[in-house]
C-alpha cells in the first residue's frame, strides 16, 4: 500500500531541499544566466527538481530545537549549493581572460560588453569564447553533468552534514588561479604568437625605415591579422571546451570532497 502522508517534518526536510537546489541554480552556469531564463523559470526548475529529488534523497533525522537551530541548516544547505555551483562557474571565467589577453594583442580592449554568464564585462573576443563555451556545454551535454553533481551532493554531503574544510578548499582555489593562467594563454597562444612576431616586425620596419608611422600601420596589420587567425583557429575551440569541461569536472569534485564530513 502506497503511503501518502505528508508530514510538517517532511515539509521541512523537503524546504532544506529546495534551498540547496534553489541556491545551486542561482549561481551555476547556464541556470543561472542573469534574464535569461527568467527568474520565474528558475523558480520552477528549483522547484520541479527538488520534488524530484525528494523520493530519492537519503533522510537523516535533523536535530535541531529552536527556529534559530532550523535557520543554521538552512544557512549551510545554501553555502553547499552555493560553492557546488560556482565551482562550475568560476571556471567559465577562463574565457574571458583569454578572450582579454586576444583583444590586448589586437587592439580591441578598449571596447565592452555585459556578458550575462559571468555578470561581468567582457570584451568582443571574451564574449565570443564565452558564448562559443555556453553553446559548447548545451551541445556537449555538460550541463547533465552539472545535475548530476547536484544530485550527487545529496548522498556525498547529506542534508545537514556539511563538513566544510577551509583548508581544502582554499587549496582547491589556489589550484584554480594556477590553471587559470595556464589555460587562459592555452587558448589564445596563436593569436598570441602571430602578433608578437608582428609586434617584432614592425619594430624592426620602425629602425628601418623611420620616417614611417608603424603605430598607425601596425594597428591595421594586426587587427587583421588577428581576427584571421581567430577564424582560422576557430575549429580548436572545440578542443579547448573538452579541456575547460575536464577541468570543471575536477572543480566541482574538488569543491564537493571540501565538504563531505
Amino acid at each position: 500500500m502506497i503511503d501518502y502522508s505528508f508530514s510538517y517534518g517532511d515539509l521541512e526536510y523537503f524546504l532544506l531541499i529546495l534551498m540547496r537546489v534553489a541556491s545551486f541554480i542561482a549561481v551555476a552556469p547556464v541556470f543561472g544566466m542573469q534574464g535569461v531564463p527568467p527568474n520565474r523559470v528558475k523558480i520552477m526548475t528549483a522547484l520541479l527538481i527538488s520534488i524530484l529529488l525528494y523520493g530519492t534523497v537519503p533522510m537523516v533525522p535533523l536535530s535541531y530545537d529552536t527556529v534559530f537551530g532550523y535557520a543554521i541548516i538552512v544557512i549551510k544547505e545554501v553555502a553547499v549549493g552555493i560553492f557546488l555551483g560556482l565551482a562550475a562557474q568560476i571556471v567559465t571565467t577562463i574565457t574571458a581572460f583569454a578572450g582579454n589577453l586576444v583583444d590586448m594583442q589586437v587592439g580591441l580592449s578598449m571596447v565592452s560588453l555585459f556578458d550575462p554568464v559571468s555578470r561581468n564585462q567582457v570584451t568582443v573576443s571574451g564574449s565570443l569564447y564565452q558564448y562559443t563555451l555556453l553553446a559548447m556545454m548545451l551541445i556537449s551535454g555538460m550541463y547533465r553533468f552539472i545535475l548530476s553533481a547536484l544530485t550527487d551532493s545529496f548522498t556525498l554531503i547529506p542534508v545537514n552534514g556539511a563538513v566544510i574544510h577551509t583548508d581544502r578548499l582554499l587549496a582547491q582555489v589556489m589550484t584554480y588561479f594556477t590553471n587559470y593562467i595556464v589555460i587562459g594563454f592555452r587558448i589564445c597562444l596563436p593569436v598570441f604568437i602571430i602578433t608578437f612576431v608582428i609586434n617584432i616586425v614592425l619594430g624592426v620596419l620602425a629602425k628601418v625605415s623611420p620616417q614611417m608611422n608603424m603605430f598607425a600601420v601596425g594597428i591595421q596589420i594586426k587587427m587583421l591579422v588577428g581576427l584571421g587567425v581567430m577564424y582560422l583557429t576557430c575549429r580548436m575551440l572545440g578542443d579547448a571546451s573538452n579541456f575547460v569541461f575536464r577541468y570543471m569536472q575536477e572543480m566541482v569534485n574538488g569543491f564537493t570532497k571540501a565538504m563531505m564530513p
